[in-house]
């Protein structure tokens, strides 16, 4: 036990609580445990994050051969309980932000009191809710282009979705992939005008319009094979050969315990200081997804965990 964490009466006092054991976390609670702010860390209802559910990782930094999103989890852990972080099973309940140190109370009703918090809880996508979606997630099924697009070079593929993003998961599939089809519910996109543009324009891209995925088709041995597509507006089934479907119909942000608590922004984001990890409460610290709308990648979350640890070395420093 150390003079920064220690536990009296069912209460424990740190000088750094991060939520979340995704990227964001585990950087951040390297970096703040090598400071020696013996940090807390709770791994919150997904532990690992995002990341355990996606097979193999490529484009990370220092894995040449690639990882699965499971194993690069296990390495920050390790690496995060090297430098004295305590990991924590379970998820923060409750905090309370208008005074400091900040009292949480985590889901098995046990009290924490931080002198600093680094919230890095992340976002969760937004799926379309039918069986086979589930069945063959990981196994052509996925909701990053960015991450997973690389795996179908050359192979068709499918996007669900109208606005921005799935624009731009389209745009860069077209990229690597022989065709991607564009499946949307209505009959034009809500993206902006200019995505519309590239996307409508792009001779890789077929559009399907006032439609719906009725259901993915595949095998256990060869993953996903097909898409059954269902319009809409007559029910007709329609059939396409593709080898990837790529759900981006959003992603909603992990900030429910912060609401009323924190400043976020119209899509429920926490909104942090330009160029830092500072969020409208003094002492509490926000990096990764659920704090960026816009990249949601491994690498910046990781980059945006060492800000916050430190953003937060700093702010103990001068408090």
């Amino acid at each position: 036990m150390t003079a920064s964490q220690y536990k009296t009466s069912n209460m424990k006092k740190t000088r750094c609580l991060i939520l979340g054991s995704g990227p964001a976390g585990f950087t951040a609670a390297i970096y703040a445990g090598r400071a020696g702010l013996s940090p807390l860390l709770y791994e919150g209802i997904q532990p690992g994050g995002q990341l355990t559910i996606t097979t193999d990782i490529e484009n990370f930094p220092g894995y040449p051969e690639g990882v699965s999103g499971t194993a690069m989890m296990d390495d920050l852990r390790r690496q995060a309980l090297r430098f004295g972080v305590e990991v924590c099973a379970g998820a923060i309940a409750d905090i309370d932000t208008s005074s400091r140190p900040f009292r949480c109370t985590d889901s098995n009703g046990e009290t924490i009191e931080a002198a600093t918090v680094i919230v890095a809880t992340g976002a969760s996508a937004r799926w379309l809710g039918i069986e086979s979606e589930k069945k063959y997630y990981g196994q052509g099924v996925s909701a990053c282009a960015t991450c997973d697009g690389y795996f179908y070079k050359n192979q068709p593929v499918l996007v669900v979705g109208g606005g921005d993003t799935a624009c731009e998961e389209a745009n860069y599939l077209a990229t690597i992939c022989s065709k991607v089809y564009l499946v949307h519910r209505r009959d034009e996109l809500r993206a902006s005008k200019a995505m519309q543009q590239r996307v409508l324009s792009n001779p890789k891209i077929e559009m399907v319009w006032d439609s719906r995925v009725h259901e993915i088709v595949g095998s256990v041995i060869d993953g996903v094979t097909g898409v059954d597509i269902a319009n809409v507006k007559s029910g007709a089934i329609s059939h396409v050969d593709v080898s990837g479907v790529f759900i981006a119909i959003g992603h909603s942000p992990n900030t429910s315990l912060f609401e009323g608590k924190l400043q976020l922004d119209g899509q429920g984001y926490i909104v942090v200081k330009p160029g830092t990890s500072l969020t409208s409460v003094e002492g509490i610290f926000a990096a990764g997804d659920v704090c960026d709308p816009s990249y949601r990648q491994a690498i910046v979350a990781a980059a945006g965990g060492c800000k916050a640890a430190m953003d937060a070395e700093r702010f103990l420093q001068q408090a």
